[in-house]
């Protein structure tokens, strides 16, 4: 197979509107804009139910998709792209928050299940497959078992944790093209952070 025709996907996932930007469940957007910019493609044309742009990486041709479905209806974007370009589940990475991760961390994993995260459910019902890459962005843990998910992960970041990520996101960034260029365990080896 030639380079030109293997065309990938790279997903963040995240909520739209102005009110989620900064949350904590919006890392994989946050973490997708800056890969557009250092790709210099800009993310704005409007189909499959959200936001994608396309460029060419070293020769393969990449789509870059924001889904505006809101988190747990991520994976009908997802598919719709995929399915219209012909790019099956191994060539879809997907970048998005995780909590059992600290802030500044990351890890890439070459499939896996949803492990409670609603985007990848969908993504994973969706597809009919759990076979696809994965950036995970560690956002941090509750900060206590009572606490609830859902307003867990709408919260922000506080000042110090914004410091943690302006490391994090560039590096999830670099870690979807690593996979592209490498594999997925060599992708790995080089950002999945073992100490906080």
């Amino acid at each position: 197979m030639t380079g030109s025709s293997e065309a990938w996907l790279i997903v963040g996932l995240g909520n739209p509107g102005k009110e989620y930007e900064r949350s904590r469940h919006n890392c994989g957007f946050r973490a997708l804009d800056i890969l557009a910019k250092d790709l210099g493609c800009s993310v704005d044309r409007g189909k499959f139910q959200g936001l994608y742009g396309q460029t060419v990486y070293r020769g393969k041709k990449l789509y870059l998709l924001k889904p505006m479905t809101y988190m747990n209806l991520s994976g009908r974007s997802v598919l719709q792209l995929s399915a219209y370009f012909s790019i099956p589940p191994q060539r879809i990475i997907v970048l998005f928050d995780d909590i059992s991760l600290e802030p500044g961390r990351l890890r890439v994993r070459a499939d896996g299940s949803a492990g409670g995260h609603n985007g990848i459910k969908s993504i994973i019902q969706e597809l009919g497959s759990q076979s696809f890459p994965r950036v995970k962005i560690g956002v941090g843990a509750k900060p206590h078992p009572d606490y609830d998910l859902a307003d867990w992960v709408l919260s922000s970041f506080s000042s110090q944790e914004e410091k943690a990520l302006s490391v994090s996101l560039p590096n999830a960034a670099q870690a979807a093209l690593a996979i592209i260029d490498h594999g997925v365990s060599e992708a790995a080896n080089r950002f999945n952070g073992s100490h906080p």
